[in-house]
């Protein structure tokens, strides 16, 4: 459906990772993919619609290659505890802006309570 309605052209997708790559193996990861669309784009029975969760979130801009997605992950904790902050307990997303080709960031962001 997204292709077919051109929503991928500009699209702010959100991945929500379902697993811990450390106690789940590779192949039984998942994740939810997401795609923020305007209310005025009509959906069927076959897309599940949702919310995602407000709230505080820090931000990690890092390339979009697995070793730094990796890294990165490896690295929010000790970030979060040395900075004085907590986990909130809400996913965990991973934000993808515009063209992934162009744009070869992406940004993890973290839920937080101080």
């Amino acid at each position: 459906m997204a292709i077919e309605k051109n929503l991928l052209t500009s699209a702010i997708i959100f991945a929500i990772p379902q697993d811990n790559p450390k106690t789940t193996i590779p192949n039984n990861c998942r994740f939810d993919a997401c795609i923020v669309i305007s209310s005025d784009v009509l959906i069927d029975e076959s897309v599940y619609q949702g919310a995602i969760p407000g709230g505080t979130y820090l931000i990690y801009k890092v390339k979009h290659t697995a070793d730094a997605i990796k890294k990165a992950y490896s690295d929010i904790f000790t970030s979060l505890q040395s900075n004085g902050y907590g986990l909130d307990h809400k996913p965990i997303m991973e934000k993808y802006m515009g063209d992934m080709i162009s744009n070869p960031y992406c940004e993890i962001c973290v839920p937080i309570k101080a």
